[in-house]
């Protein structure tokens, strides 16, 4: 189906809503029934009808198939966020005694998940070196059932081999999931490729606004109803049919607004490549990517996330330069109209600090819809203050 029609017309029966061109809100958290056995068959099936919007909902299911349209999938649910997204995944497809294994230094919930919560359970994770199948075929054991992936990985973009990752997952019959919030299903097709879940955190390209939160998980419709009977409808996670409109508003413009972003970060990433303050820049579309090749066989491109260090081995200059930005803030997430940096020294007391270890050194930076040459004004004062 072409993308035009998905994001404009896809699931939209504006006949039945007075031929509005945009979807209405349907604010309700109950649905009326005229008839006990149209009840019945409600309250044995939620996901055949609509009952209560903690389930379904129309502005949802709106959203819903345009996702799942987008990435290729048979169904998908929306959740609050993508850390429920993550562990509505996960939780509803493993059990006691099993082991996972997961990509090294994932999304910050999702480790925590690992190492917190399924460890109460009896479930184990191994972290690996996710960018060779052979540390994969390694980690598997005779009890593991679920793969994580997160491709590209949000701060040194680490790519795994997708497809091979599937091929090897389904030979022994384990679940994947994979984070795919850095492409989007506009730049990558995970479920092409064979993984049986694609998560995006929809709060970021989706959105586009930062002005709403949301998490996807696209798979087989089998697989969406198993985690929409036992975790979502349990846990009650699922995205409320505002915040959900807003998304729907946010895919209008999604292609134009990541071509733009695409562009914007190949200019600054480049001039920052060039600075000679700067020591390096990771970005997967760079020729000097380690993984250069494989992002081109993955990817179809790459948003607007990239990361760089400075020429230092003290935490200071690193502090000073993020201060010192006067038009790109200094947040978290990414995704939205506005540009942002991250130190990685943030989430690290001053005391550990370790100039040994680059990646303590990392700023991570999103290039959002400001011009470019803006942009890289803002950095070049920055940088042109350091000693």
């Amino acid at each position: 189906m072409d993308i035009s029609q998905i994001i404009n017309e896809l699931g939209e029966d504006r006949e039945h809503y007075f031929n509005a061109v945009a979807p209405p809100i349907v604010q309700t958290s109950n649905f009326a029934f005229k008839k006990v056995a149209d009840l019945s068959m409600a309250f044995e099936d939620e996901m055949n009808g609509y009952l209560y919007s903690r389930g379904l909902n129309p502005t949802v299911d709106i959203l819903r198939r345009k996702l799942a349209a987008l990435d290729g999938a048979e169904d998908c649910l929306v959740f609050n966020n993508g850390a429920a997204a993550i562990f509505a995944g996960i939780f509803a497809n493993v059990k006691s005694g099993d082991h996972l294994v997961s990509v090294k230094a994932p999304y910050t919930w999702a480790q925590r998940m690992f190492d917190v919560i399924l460890p109460r359970f009896g479930i184990t994770t191994t972290y690996i070196d996710g960018t060779r199948i052979e540390n994969w075929e390694e980690a598997t054991r005779a009890n593991t059932t679920f793969y994580y992936l997160e491709s590209p990985n949000s701060w040194d973009f680490a790519i795994q081999p997708i497809k091979e990752v599937a091929v090897l997952a389904k030979s022994k019959g384990i679940t994947t999931l994979i984070d795919n919030s850095y492409c989007t299903p506009l730049y990558q097709k995970p479920i092409e490729m064979g993984i049986d879940m694609a998560m995006q955190t929809a709060t970021k390209y989706i959105g586009g606004h930062s002005d709403t939160l949301g998490g996807v998980l696209c798979g087989s419709h089998a697989m969406m109803k198993k985690i929409f009977d036992s975790e979502y409808l349990n846990i009650g996670s699922g995205i409320q049919p505002f915040n959900a409109w807003l998304l729907i508003r946010g895919l209008r413009t999604l292609p134009a607004r990541i071509e733009r972003i695409t562009r914007s970060t190949e200019e600054v990433a480049k001039f920052m490549q060039q600075h000679p303050k700067v020591d390096t820049v990771l970005f997967p579309l760079a020729e000097t990517f380690p993984q250069y090749e494989l992002a081109r066989q993955q990817m179809k491109g790459a948003c607007g996330l990239f990361t760089f260090t400075l020429k230092t081995d003290k935490r200071e200059p690193i502090v000073q330069f993020c201060e010192s930005l006067q038009h790109i803030m200094m947040a978290v997430s990414w995704g939205g109209h506005e540009s942002l940096v991250i130190p990685k020294c943030a989430g690290i007391k001053p005391r550990d600090f370790d100039p040994v270890n680059n990646t303590h050194k990392y700023i991570r930076m999103y290039v959002g819809l400001e011009e470019p040459q803006y942009l890289i004004a803002d950095l070049e004062q920055a940088l042109s203050g350091l000693d």
